[in-house]
């Protein structure tokens, strides 16, 4: 859980003035596009770490592989949707949600990086 507050806090702090920055190259959809992408990452992250907790705790393991299969499945079908739908309705910018995902990403290998070392 330290872990996943660490990244949420960097990634505030990446996301914010990589998107002010942007308003200088487009400001219409690029700087929401960024954080929009970064925070849809952010809520990802937050669902595997759930999904996780729930494949480590023995007791809730029993009955619920299923249940853990269909709701990673069904989370990923929502980011998708959400992404088709603020794309179709051009309300962002695919390259800047794509931004704001990798940045996150980076900022999940960086960390697990960081805490393997510590290992």
């Amino acid at each position: 859980m330290k872990m996943i507050k660490r990244i949420n806090r960097q990634a505030i702090f990446v996301l914010i003035p990589l998107s002010l920055l942007s308003a200088l190259i487009e400001w219409k959809k690029l700087p929401l596009s960024i954080l929009i992408g970064g925070a849809l990452a952010l809520v990802n992250l937050k669902g595997l770490h759930w999904e996780v907790l729930g494949l480590t705790n023995p007791e809730a393991a029993r009955g619920a592989m299923g249940n853990l299969l269909f709701f990673s499945m069904f989370r990923l079908l929502i980011i998708f949707i959400i992404l088709t739908v603020l794309l179709s309705f051009r309300l962002i910018n695919i390259f800047g949600a794509l931004t704001g995902l990798t940045v996150v990403f980076i900022l999940i290998m960086k960390e697990g990086l960081a805490e393997a070392r510590r290992l």
